[in-house]
């Protein structure tokens, strides 16, 4: 018989071990944390939707409809789709549930779509999330913003700048819409290839793209913060107000129109410096007013942003920011020769006590299970040779000393815990 071939995971996705991993707990756990804080609560999903979610959600004709998501028919003949985006199916589960509004949710998931990978960037990805729905007030739109922004400086970021715009409403959009059409129906040629054939079917698009072509002949067209309404200024004018007051500073960006076609009034992305200029965003989200209408419900307001966990940790790294966001080593290692396997019980105890403890296993040696335990991490050892085990003691070694000046003690049993609660706190 051939050997097997190992498999390997798919192209785009990902495996994250330790010490990685805890660098991945740590983000989770700090925006988790920060989210209790601002009055939200933690939202499950499913990771996949019957895929007129999307289809109407982001657009049946935006380019990740049409070219990103992955759809599947299942047994029963259904079509569903794995999520491209956290907005809608968090939309949905509130059209669903019609819990009590303002509603706070954030929300942690898989996203995937079909797009070439690239560093920080996967077919499979990781995100982070929050929404508000039922209040239209310009406050929530700061309050969102605000936690965004003091979860990466939380996790060590400090090279970031806060974009900022409007998308007015339907209505204003709407002449706005047509205006810039026909703006850009006199400079078709200059564009890049690509929208030379589609600048019609979306003329918004234009402005989110980064080709240098259409930058340069969108910066000299209309823009839609000159033509928003009265109203949506008056809102808008409102959220930098609330930035200001809170000591945020942003920077209005009039060609942030994101990617999905919900988006109405606030818009806003954070970019990194420390990440190469086209694709430097790490998070971003803005207002929806017509999202909870399109999936069948009643019409509501709502905002949110999101940010990849892959990107976040991607910053980190090209800001050298090197610091532990969760600490993740033991705070004790059991080092067993007993020959009456005394690990199992004194490890079961010390973790009940609330020490994180680690252990060897198959009755190795004291040289090599002291190898195990200076690789651990743990601040102490405990020793349980045949002489304690005898005695009713443990021996307590100090890891952080040097190997010729180790101190360590022999204690009681039945006082091990005390001694070591007071020896962690020193």
């Amino acid at each position: 018989m051939e050997p097997i071939t190992p498999f390997q995971a798919p192209v785009g996705t990902h495996d994250v071990l330790a010490p990685e991993s805890a660098l991945w707990e740590g983000l989770v756990a700090t925006f988790a944390d920060l989210a209790y804080r601002y009055g939200f609560s933690l939202l499950v999903s499913p990771v996949f939707e019957d895929v007129g979610v999307f289809n109407r959600g982001i657009g049946e004709n935006s380019e990740i409809a049409k070219k990103e998501m992955y759809v599947f028919r299942d047994r029963g003949e259904r079509t569903y789709a794995l999520r491209p985006e956290a907005t809608a199916s968090v939309v949905r589960a509130f059209v669903q549930h019609q819990p009590t509004t303002p509603w706070k949710v954030w929300w942690l998931g898989q996203i995937f779509r079909y797009e070439r990978p690239q560093a920080g960037r996967y077919r499979q990805h990781h995100q982070l999330d929050v929404e508000v729905l039922g209040t239209d007030d310009p406050a929530v739109d700061v309050e969102v913003i605000s936690l965004a922004w003091h979860f990466y400086r939380a996790i060590g970021l400090k090279r970031i700048t806060l974009l900022v715009n409007s998308m007015g409403h339907d209505e204003c959009r709407g002449a706005y819409v047509a205006l810039l059409r026909t703006y850009l129906g006199q400079h078709v040629e200059e564009l890049c290839d690509e929208h030379q054939k589609s600048w019609s079917d979306n003329p918004l698009r234009v402005l989110d793209c980064k080709t240098e072509e259409c930058i340069r002949v969108t910066a000299a067209g209309p823009m839609l913060i000159d033509h928003i309404c009265d109203d949506c200024r008056t809102h808008f004018d409102k959220v930098l107000a609330g930035l200001a007051s809170l000591g945020i500073d942003s920077r209005l960006e009039p060609r942030l129109v994101r990617g999905f076609d919900y988006y109405a009034r606030t818009t806003f992305e954070i970019t990194a410096q420390a990440l190469d200029g086209a694709q430097n965003a790490i998070g971003g989200g803005g207002r929806y007013d017509k999202l909870s209408e399109q999936l069948g419900g009643k019409p509501v307001s709502g905002i949110g942003f999101g940010s990849g966990i892959e990107r976040l940790l991607l910053t980190r790294a090209a800001e050298g920011v090197t610091g532990a966001l969760l600490k993740r080593t033991p705070d004790l290692f059991v080092v067993d020769t007993s020959g009456h396997d005394a690990a199992t019980v004194l490890v079961d105890r010390l973790r009940g006590a609330g020490f994180a403890t680690g252990r060897a296993y198959d009755e190795r040696s004291m040289k090599a299970q002291m190898k195990v335990a200076d690789k651990s991490g743990a601040r102490f050892a405990l020793l349980v040779g045949p002489k304690e085990h005898a005695a009713g003691q443990v021996t307590i070694r100090d890891l952080r000393t040097s190997d010729d000046e180790r101190s360590q003690r022999s204690v009681a049993l039945g006082d091990v815990v005390d001694v070591l609660a007071d020896l962690l706190k020193k």
